[in-house]
């Protein structure tokens, strides 16, 4: 039996019911999540709410994480929440082969959902997430897909001086994702490097977001791609001994955008020295933008409409109250972090909740980044062929 859809208690009003929020996952994503969770009302005003539950399959260690993570309890089964009148929000942080399952029960619950990137593991996982919530947003139920990246202040005012014109016509893209903590190759086997549970490696860990990135920035589409995949350790060590590593370290991409600009992409868990750096290259016929993941409260903006005298990249210190999410935040001049985007997507997500829009980036916009990566996957099974992506 499910719940009815929320009769809208979802604003700030003094008088209005605070939307009960249930968080799926205690790890990584949980911890990062609850921590958004746990600040966003503090720096910005969005409506009222409470952190319910935290859910987990252990029942020691997710009510030690609740409990430490600011939620008010702990639970075992995400089912018998989603039956809970006073849950209105569901974050779901468990690994991507549980994202579909517990997507499509929230929002047929009537519970609004925000999940972690990528959407899900397969494409036809994230087809039929996304018309879920296509049918749930009829009955004024809202999702998101939690792309935080896209709330790091330096890259959404990259997107508002793409969009004003600044850097004309965007011919080509250099995106890259580069990290090393499978460099050693003893270190052990984790869900992550299983295809059953991760489905895929690097690709859909970090590549997922590097190609969001450009999707976002350019606000464009992808039409074909050609793809290589690269698995460098194929055994890691396991509980019982050595487990066989059934999914990439490392991926390489060209796409090709609906509105002719190239886009390069290229992402590694092996690239020695390179602990998270997302890196951006958008080049335009009037200008061009650098952005370093590992240096995100700085972004790299060249003129090219100046005197060939005054041209050259100058650093912008993205930390102004007049940039994007910053006047929220500390006197300028004062770096933000990692966390922080996490804060702004919670942030963005109460705020469309309680005007009733759709959030972005959508189930729709999640599945076309599952397009692309299925693409990329297929392009590699044909020794690096063109394909073209699902739409176009």
């Amino acid at each position: 039996m499910t719940s009815p859809a929320p009769t809208n208690p979802h604003t700030g009003d003094p008088g209005k019911t605070p939307l009960g929020v249930a968080a799926i996952g205690y790890a990584f994503m949980g911890k990062a999540h609850s921590n958004a969770w746990r600040n966003v009302g503090s720096f910005f005003d969005v409506p009222a709410f409470e952190q319910k539950v935290l859910v987990g399959r252990d029942p020691e260690q997710v009510a030690e994480a609740a409990a430490r993570y600011g939620w008010a309890e702990s639970a075992t089964d995400w089912r018998s929440v989603l039956e809970r009148d006073d849950i209105h929000i569901v974050d779901i942080c468990a690994p991507g082969w549980m994202h579909a399952e517990i997507a499509i029960a929230a929002l047929e619950a009537g519970k609004h959902v925000l999940v972690e990137k990528p959407l899900a593991n397969t494409l036809a996982e994230a087809e039929a997430m996304t018309d879920a919530a296509r049918a749930a947003r009829a009955r004024g139920i809202q999702s998101m897909t939690g792309f935080n990246y896209r709330r790091v202040p330096a890259l959404s005012l990259a997107k508002e001086l793409i969009a004003e014109g600044r850097l004309g016509t965007v011919r080509h893209v250099r995106a890259a994702y580069l990290q090393d903590w499978l460099v050693d190759p003893d270190s052990p086997m984790t869900w992550r490097l299983n295809k059953e549970t991760a489905g895929s490696g690097a690709l859909g860990d970090i590549a997922s977001h590097a190609i969001d990135q450009v999707l976002f920035l350019l606000a464009d589409t992808v039409t074909e791609v050609s793809g290589r995949l690269h698995t460098f350790v194929d055994s890691r060590p396991g509980a019982d001994g050595p487990q066989q590593v059934t999914v990439d370290d490392a991926a390489w991409a060209t796409l090709t955008l609906a509105s002719g600009a190239v886009a390069s992409v290229e992402v590694s868990r092996m690239a020695t020295g390179k602990k998270n750096s997302l890196t951006m290259e958008i080049y335009g016929e009037k200008g061009s933008l650098l952005f370093d993941l590992e240096t995100l409260n700085e972004l790299g903006f060249m003129d090219a409409t100046v005197p060939v005298r005054e041209q050259g990249f100058r650093r912008i210190l993205v930390n102004e109250p007049a940039h994007p999410y910053m006047a929220a935040w500390w006197p300028q001049g004062h770096v933000i972090g990692w966390e922080h985007t996490f804060t702004h997507q919670i942030r963005d997500f109460l705020a469309a909740i309680d005007a009733g829009t759709p959030p972005s980036p959508s189930f729709e916009e999640g599945l076309a980044v599952q397009q692309v990566l299925a693409a990329i996957e297929e392009s590699a099974d044909a020794k690096s062929a063109i394909i073209q992506v699902a739409g176009h």
